[in-house]
């Protein structure tokens, strides 16, 4: 298998630097490259529209600040940096898992939008997208926490691909919890955490929330939940849910990765597996470790 990290930084550039007119068909050639992360959206995807919708780069404004973060992210050495980022996290994950069958990944590194408060602010200027094989799509602003975590970011969006990749576990639409939702986001921290440390590897958004007992047992109350359009809110809060006019649950930003690190953080010392080991456990076992344990 390989991995290729497109230079967006160029294309991005580029974009940035022409004609308003020019810029959504130059946009849309860059985003072509990872067009099959939406293979399971039905009918034709306009992808202009959907970076727009989720926090890419605007097209019509906010050009220097955007062309200073590109500055920024190309002097942290940004797209090197993910390079070996993932090249190391798969060799981990192919020792840990023998046999293991890994597609080619195409990975988009994508400026986020300065202007959209919710992606500055509740979401930390960061989101990523790996739950599709063969794709993955971070959203990025260079605040210094988020390039310190860059490595990590990409070690946890990799863990995402390959668990849900051919052959590993079956994400099924008609059947898939809130629960399976949030084992994976547990596991995908520990897989950064095993690489990089308690300080670097946890999302940003859960980290705020990963001792409240109060949280944890709102969250435990929802694993059961079904129907993808409900995860938002109790994976990542009712910020975003209301965000995408969603139904909240009474959740903080986050609170599902919290939740999501305790139940496989638990499983994890009881089995004495690595997250790396853990790529394809059941999410019904690691949660009923968990309570099992009390």
């Amino acid at each position: 298998m390989s991995i290729t990290v497109v230079d967006t930084y160029s294309a991005m550039r580029r974009i940035l630097m022409a004609p308003p007119a020019d810029r959504a068909h130059l946009l849309r050639s860059m985003l072509e490259a990872n067009k099959g992360m939406y293979r399971y959206h039905p009918g034709e995807i306009d992808l202009v529209a959907a970076h727009l919708q989720t926090s890419g780069f605007p097209l019509d404004r906010d050009e220097e600040r955007c062309l200073d973060a590109l500055d920024t992210l190309a002097a942290a050495g940004a797209w090197t940096r993910m390079r070996r980022a993932l090249d190391d996290a798969l060799a981990v994950l192919l020792e840990a898992t023998p046999g293991l069958q890994a597609p080619d990944i195409t990975v988009l590194l994508v400026l986020g939008d300065p202007g959209d408060d919710h992606f500055m602010g509740p979401c930390k200027g960061l989101t990523g997208f790996g739950g599709i094989s063969g794709h993955i799509a971070i959203t990025f602003w260079p605040y210094p926490e988020n390039l310190e975590r860059l490595k990590a970011t990409a070690a946890h969006e990799l863990h995402h691909n390959l668990r849900w990749a051919p052959g590993g576990v079956v994400w099924d639409p008609t059947t898939v919890t809130v629960g399976d939702h949030i084992v994976g986001e547990g596991l995908a921290d520990a897989f950064a955490r095993q690489l990089y440390g308690d300080d670097l590897g946890p999302a940003r958004i859960g980290v705020p929330h990963l001792h409240d007992d109060e949280v944890f047992g709102k969250v435990l109350t929802g694993l059961d939940v079904t129907g993808m359009q409900n995860f938002t809110a109790w994976v990542h809060g009712d910020p975003s849910a209301e965000r995408f006019g969603l139904t909240p649950v009474g959740l903080p930003m986050g609170a599902g990765y919290a939740a999501g690190n305790r139940l496989v953080d638990t499983y994890l010392a009881a089995t004495g597996q690595t997250a790396a080991q853990a790529l394809h456990a059941d999410s019904a076992e690691i949660i009923a470790t968990t309570l099992r344990r009390g």
